[in-house]
């Protein structure tokens, strides 16, 4: 993985050390509450990132109200430097089967370059979820790499719920571990795609090769999780965005970008499920 510097651009890399990233699941939710947050703290795009294992996509700048050409890549670093932040934002999917290999080479990027604390953001899907409980309103379910169990009492504090099937004796998420420390002689015991048990669904998904390669280079790494269906899920992204920064102390009524001390809705919001509809010919 090669981080490519935008021209004109000083990262302060040694000055930001946690991250935040989206890992891709059902609803797109964690690319969503990223752009939002990208968007509200006015954070400065520094550079892209080019991984072999990243399928190639570009599209327009997604936070201008003006289409001028600068274009949007598939794995773009921000920075918020007074918040000692970066973000990253992935537009598009890791190539098939190699999710391990993308998790590896991020995580490598990430120890590079002096992070100590990684947040990501993502979905579950509802269809999944067994024990609901919905008497509090939508909830966040997190995963830390502080206990072997998943648990931090921080998390604890902020009232959100450790994601219970979570089990690192479970054999797929043995077997993530195993991968992210290095291990390349393992049998192949997995089961194929079409074989895979309801207790394989949550280490199948992005955000657990992430965690498990990201936690094998020693960093601090906290997942939050919420349930989602495919549709409109722009709440669920502003749930888990407001959970980023109830986690990391941060104050959204206080980002540069924030107007009326609200969130600001990032411009490619407007399209986001299709272009408005053409009503010159009613």
């Amino acid at each position: 993985m090669e981080f490519v510097i935008e021209q004109g651009k000083q990262p302060h890399h040694e000055e930001c050390s946690t991250l935040i990233l989206p890992a891709l699941s059902i609803g797109n939710v964690g690319q969503l509450a990223v752009d939002l947050l990208v968007s509200s703290m006015k954070a400065e795009r520094i550079g892209y990132l080019d991984d072999p294992f990243v399928l190639p996509c570009v599209g327009n700048d997604a936070y201008g109200p003006i289409p001028d050409g600068d274009l949007a890549l598939p794995l773009e670093a921000y920075e918020l430097s007074s918040s000692r932040l970066n973000l990253l934002q992935q537009r598009s999917p890791v190539v098939k089967g190699r999710t391990v290999e993308f998790a590896e080479n991020l995580a490598n990027f990430a120890a590079a370059s002096g992070k100590e604390h990684v947040v990501l953001l993502s979905s579950l899907d509802f269809g999944k979820w067994k024990k609901i409980d919905m008497s509090s309103g939508l909830q966040i379910h997190y995963l830390s790499s502080i206990n072997p169990d998943g648990r931090d009492d921080h998390c604890e504090q902020l009232g959100w719920k450790r994601l219970q099937e979570y089990n690192p004796a479970q054999r797929c998420w043995k077997y993530l571990s195993t991968l992210a420390e290095g291990n390349t002689m393992l049998e192949s015991n997995l089961p194929f795609e079409d074989e895979l048990e309801d207790e394989d669904y949550y280490p199948s998904l992005p955000f657990a090769a992430l965690f498990s390669c990201l936690k094998a280079k020693g960093l601090m790494v906290t997942c939050l999780l919420c349930y989602c269906s495919e549709g409109d899920n722009i709440q669920d992204a502003f749930q888990l965005a407001e959970a980023a920064c109830r986690l990391l102390g941060l104050n959204p009524s206080t980002f540069p970008g924030n107007r009326d001390g609200g969130w600001v809705i990032p411009f490619s919001w407007q399209t986001v499920y299709g272009p408005p509809p053409d009503m010159s010919i009613f």
